[in-house]
């Protein structure tokens, strides 16, 4: 279910607004709003936007982590931490400018964990790009003491076989809980990287001692493909060569892998082990991006960035198939294709959007949603039943005023509101008001890393 585009400002009535919501409305040009206008719908409210961190203005956001009362925001350029206890008063605490792109972000206890997948002369914050045909480069993975929210400190660097564009942090279990890992997603080798040469049909696994960070180090590389996975596909962005993003979900002991030209379902029952258990292909995905399991851990939701992220894929032209996400069903252990759901908002050339990263909404006994688009914005979307998913709500912007790339990287709900990081913005605070995410109010949680996710039974 679609909402228009722009947001009435007039007051209408309760039965109005409802009816609104549960219209698919198909959007036309002139639904399109002005340069960086904000527009929402009805249920769904702009709190606020809060800066970055000063150094980051013109570096790209990235991921979003959050523990506490605080919210941690990856950027190319470094990461920024923000006090979100009264989200409508939240702010900026500090940050550290220490460029590697991404900066994708985990944090556990005292640590934070960034990902980084460029090439640099060295692994310090004071680093320069350096091409990763010299080897004495680097790239990998830099770990921060968080203890000190207004002064990060830089403790350790692990590198890793083509560096880390993301990283997903698993829990030990049983008599390893004194430790975490990290599950580390690589990819595009080549035969003059040294570091990185193909087949790299593998990721990267670091475990990190809780008591002594320092000690972190890579303990094995699973090999994901021995057969070197989908690479003739049409249409494929690259051919598969390692993964992009793993979700897990630790406590069923299940993962699931977006792996550029494939989908794969992990067990994770031996961290340092994991088993493809599953695996497949879709015609119509460019390039398997991410996954998010419902609460069950009965589906998964994977998404396509087709087009690599820069291009303008939610038009008309290219259809509701394409850049979308794909819901399946996970049955006896495999991965049954049940739709794909794509924003029905369509959006300007000028626009890069494409399906991206979300999160659940913990409602018990409903899979819901909310999805970052980049310039197609946030969406709200219930896919409770997987062969008809419907979106509900949503906030975006009208295309970037210099008529260049831009967007919502992260779109991720914690504790009563999304938080969304915007590329060039800062963090967006927004709140949505629906009968279905009601009752997500009830739930508080400690910390979220989206990519490591934990079950929302009862209230805790």
């Amino acid at each position: 279910m679609l909402a228009p585009r722009r947001t009435v400002r007039a007051l209408v009535v309760a039965a109005t607004a409802a009816a609104l919501l549960m219209t698919t409305v198909s959007a036309q040009a002139a639904d399109i709003p002005p340069p960086g206008e904000v527009v929402t719908s009805p249920n769904v409210t702009h709190v606020a936007t809060l800066p970055k961190l000063p150094g980051l203005e013109t570096t790209v956001n990235s991921d979003i982590a959050f523990q506490g009362d605080y919210a941690y925001v990856g950027n190319y350029g470094g990461f920024s931490i923000y006090d979100i206890r009264n989200p409508k008063r939240a702010k900026l605490v500090s940050g550290v400018l220490c460029p590697g792109s991404q900066m994708d972000v985990s944090v556990y206890g005292d640590l934070l964990f960034g990902a980084v997948d460029a090439s640099r002369s060295d692994d310090s914050c004071n680093s320069v790009g350096q091409g990763a045909d010299i080897k004495e480069s680097w790239e990998g993975v830099r770990i921060f003491d968080i203890s000190d929210k207004k002064n990060p400190k830089y403790i350790k660097a692990v590198e890793t076989a083509c560096g880390s564009h993301t990283l997903t942090l698993v829990p030990g279990k049983g008599r390893d809980k004194k430790n975490v890992y990290l599950y580390v997603s690589s990819y595009a080798p080549s035969d003059s990287f040294p570091d990185c040469l193909p087949p790299h049909d593998k990721i990267s696994i670091i475990k990190v001692p809780l008591r002594k960070p320092t000690d972190a180090a890579v303990v094995s590389t699973p090999v994901v493909f021995p057969d070197g996975g989908n690479e003739t596909q049409p249409g494929l962005l690259r051919p598969t060569s390692g993964c992009h993003d793993i979700t897990v979900y630790a406590e069923k002991d299940i993962a699931a892998g977006a792996c550029m030209g494939d989908g794969v379902l992990f067990d994770i029952s031996d961290r340092e082990k994991p088993v493809v258990t599953a695996r497949t292909t879709d015609p119509n995905f460019a390039f398997w991006h991410s996954a998010t399991f419902n609460n069950r851990g009965t589906k998964v939701v994977f998404t396509d960035e087709l087009g690599g992220g820069g291009a303008a894929t939610c038009n008309e032209a290219i259809g509701p198939n394409r850049g979308a996400d794909a819901i399946y069903d996970i049955v006896r252990g495999k991965l049954v294709f049940r739709s794909y759901f794509k924003i029905g908002r369509y959006q300007a050339d000028t626009e890069n959007c494409v399906a991206h990263n979300g999160s659940l909404i913990p409602v018990k006994g409903k899979d819901i949603l909310v999805q970052a688009w980049y310039q197609g914005g946030v969406s709200f979307v219930d896919f409770t039943d997987s062969a008809r998913p419907q979106e509900f709500g949503f906030f975006e912007r009208g295309p970037e005023p210099s008529g260049g790339g831009g967007g919502i990287w992260s779109a991720y709900y914690y504790n009563g509101y999304v938080y969304a990081s915007d590329f060039y913005r800062g963090l967006e605070v927004i709140k949505i008001d629906d009968r279905r995410t009601d009752p997500a109010r009830n739930v508080r949680l400690d910390r979220l890393n989206v990519q490591t996710q934990a079950s929302y039974q009862g209230g805790h």
